[in-house]
């Protein structure tokens, strides 16, 4: 899970917003077209085209407007963008089990929910090298928790993440190729797109692009 930092909602949804009168309330329910897709594009660029959740890559056919605390929550502004995130995996999807966004539902506990808004968030858990998430901390229950509400564990994004690792294992890679190869995959494109799975690869492999941050720094 990777932190997101809010930014702002798109000007499109805050006058589209703005018309609400006497005859007529903006809701989620009724949000839709060039003003849905305007929020839609505005999340999947906040988080840099992955799953807000398990970081796999997200576009417009793939993923869903994902509501932190759900709507089904009284106290809760379907239309606060602060609340909305953009996550992987539509409900009609028969080929995948549910996960994300849409085995989350309209679960939700504040005190056992790791929240990707929350700064150590990517602290919070740990990967191995065949694709397994784990808490970082063993008695941390609310990383536990996320990752079996969320379905972080199910086989097919462990084996996506294994598949994502493999090439880093590649024993012909000597240090200096791989220190350029892990500073690459964690670069942000000039389109604002991370590749999937970065905080894997962070985890497992970033000790290789501090290490070419230091040589850069400090060079012989």
């Amino acid at each position: 899970m990777k932190h997101i930092m809010k930014q702002h909602e798109p000007g499109e949804f805050t006058q589209w917003k703005a018309l609400e009168n006497d005859n007529w309330k903006p809701t989620f329910e009724n949000l839709s077209g060039s003003v849905k897709q305007a929020v839609k594009h505005a999340l999947m660029h906040e988080h840099g085209y992955i799953c807000c959740y398990c970081e796999q890559r997200v576009d417009d056919d793939n993923s869903h407007i994902e509501h932190f605390r759900p709507r089904s929550d009284p106290g809760v502004d379907p239309l606060d963008f602060a609340n909305m995130l953009c996550s992987c995996q539509n409900r009609l999807s028969r080929k995948v089990p549910r996960h994300c966004g849409s085995l989350k539902g309209d679960w939700f506990d504040e005190y056992l929910t790791v929240s990707p808004f929350a700064y150590d968030c990517e602290q919070r858990f740990n990967y191995t090298g065949d694709g397994r998430i784990l808490p970082a901390d063993p008695s941390d229950e609310a990383a536990t928790t996320t990752i079996t509400k969320l379905g972080l564990d199910i086989p097919k994004l462990n084996d996506m993440r294994k598949k994502v690792i493999e090439p880093f294992l590649d024993p012909a890679i000597d240090d200096d190729e791989m220190r350029k190869f892990v500073v690459g995959y964690l670069a942000i494109d000039g389109s604002g797109y991370y590749n999937a799975f970065w905080t894997t690869i962070r985890y497992l492999f970033g000790s290789y692009a501090h290490q070419e941050q230091t040589k850069a720094t400090y060079p012989d």
